[in-house]
């Protein structure tokens, strides 16, 4: 059942920033936009570079009013271990979430029957409702370049109702207005 225009699942969870830990809810991720990005594990191959990646945009992101979060079912003790260990993953500077109860994972429906979770990315507006999943495969990594431009096309849609942006939309380029008259001529 796709999550697409549904709120966020209400969840607490513990959770490593900045070289703290912290407690992160449901809450914090409304009244601004928000990218969560599930992971399969920490000390793995695929993630540190989907992750370094991510924080290669995070400034943008951020410029963008745009709060990233990156979530697994490890611990925020391992979360933190690897922060401390891996130079890629040493760079991040979001909120790395933690999931052992499998709770968020489940919420988004990424949850996998090893337990892990899948590569999922949703990009979440100021009332929390989901506007954007990408679901990738164990052996595909993301491209964090690309959520720049949704996150700039759904803030563009929530501030003009009644305009949509067509495929491959950049900023400040045409949108459409639906209407009968577009019907078959596009």
């Amino acid at each position: 059942m796709s999550l697409i225009g549904k709120e966020i699942v209400e969840f607490k969870a513990n959770a490593y920033h900045k070289g703290e830990f912290i407690e992160v809810s449901s809450e914090d991720l409304k009244g601004k936009w928000s990218i969560v990005c599930f992971y399969p594990a920490d000390f793995t191959f695929v993630c540190p570079t989907e992750l370094e990646d991510l924080q290669d945009q995070y400034a943008t992101l951020q410029g963008l009013g745009v709060e990233v979060y990156s979530v697994s079912t490890d611990t925020h003790f391992t979360h933190k271990a690897w922060h401390d260990h891996s130079p890629a993953i040493g760079k991040i500077e979001y909120i790395m979430i933690a999931d052992p109860s499998h709770a968020i994972s489940v919420g988004f429906d990424v949850l996998d029957d090893e337990g892990l979770a899948q590569r999922g990315t949703f990009i979440i507006d100021p009332d929390g409702i989901v506007q954007a999943v990408e679901i990738n495969a164990d052996g595909i990594g993301r491209d964090a370049i690309g959520l720049i431009d949704k996150i700039r096309a759904g803030q563009y849609v929530r501030t003009h109702p009644g305009e949509v942006c067509p495929a491959k939309w950049k900023e400040g380029a045409e949108t459409l207005k639906p209407s009968l008259d577009l019907v078959g001529k596009i």
